[in-house]
């Protein structure tokens, strides 16, 4: 009899770790597809937040109400074909990015001699962001850039005036390189080095320069390099170099010299 209760113990043990183990997954489960939505919804709110700080137009207290509505107002996606330099009418909203670059009919793999920002693969279409002032004319153009540095994918906006060659505001949002060293490419009076440079020629030829040990006073076309950090400031430089150039948005920006965002 001791031995049939002491299986019958051990039967209702194994029958309560088993409906718990149940229960954990599924609530587990319910939770993570509950928080998907809203890490989605932050995401997005991170996403527009850094837009609206490299256009200008953020503060340091704005509510996530408060970019949400600025936004709305002040920023256009638009989605651009980087071949041909012209923007689309389809819906921003409905480009999936990292889907696009998976996909050979959507991207591009990039020959190593042409691949100067180390990335691989390029999709055909980027989304890119007009910033319009109160009267609805497009101000200035939003830009994302991406490279490898030393330790990792470095992703970036850069603002861009009319004139489709001098920055108006830069800011990586996501990197990981070494903090304080190449870590600084966050770090705002860095970032500030780059307003009024030229990122190109008069002939419309990437033209910026990352200088190592500090630009010469008075140059347009250089910034400071980052001290310590020869790696992160080379990626910086290659970053430009490729996005700036004709398999980047090279074909917009010659449109944007020749006056498209008057039509954006």
């Amino acid at each position: 009899m001791a031995d049939v209760k002491s299986n019958d113990s051990i039967g209702r043990t194994l029958l309560v770790v088993l409906v718990l183990c149940l229960v954990c997954s599924v609530v587990v489960a319910g939770s993570a597809v509950g928080l998907k939505s809203r890490q989605q919804e932050q995401k997005a709110l991170d996403k527009q937040r850094n837009i609206l700080d490299v256009a200008g137009l953020a503060t340091p207290k704005m509510t996530g109400e408060e970019v949400k509505a600025t936004f709305a107002s002040r920023i256009t996606p638009r989605l651009l074909d980087l071949k041909t330099g012209e923007m689309l009418d389809n819906d921003p909203a409905k480009f999936d990015h990292a889907a696009a670059l998976r996909d050979p009919q959507q991207s591009i793999e990039l020959a190593p001699d042409e691949d100067r920002a180390g990335i691989k693969r390029r999709t055909n279409i980027v989304e890119i962001y007009l910033v319009r002032d109160g009267q609805n004319k497009v101000q200035e153009v939003v830009l994302p850039v991406y490279g490898n540095g030393l330790w990792s994918m470095m992703y970036a906006f850069v603002s861009l005036q009319t004139d489709g060659r001098t920055v108006k505001g830069i800011t990586y949002y996501d990197q990981g390189e070494t903090p304080g060293l190449g870590g600084e490419i966050e770090n705002p009076n860095w970032r500030a080095k780059f307003i009024g440079k030229k990122l190109l020629d008069d002939n419309g030829q990437p033209a910026l320069r990352v200088v190592k040990g500090g630009a010469p006073q008075g140059d347009r076309y250089a910034v400071d390099g980052l001290s310590g950090a020869t790696l992160t400031s080379n990626g910086v430089q290659h970053t430009f170099d490729f996005w700036m150039g004709e398999l980047g948005f090279g074909p917009f920006l010659k449109q944007v010299r020749e006056g498209a965002l008057n039509n954006g």
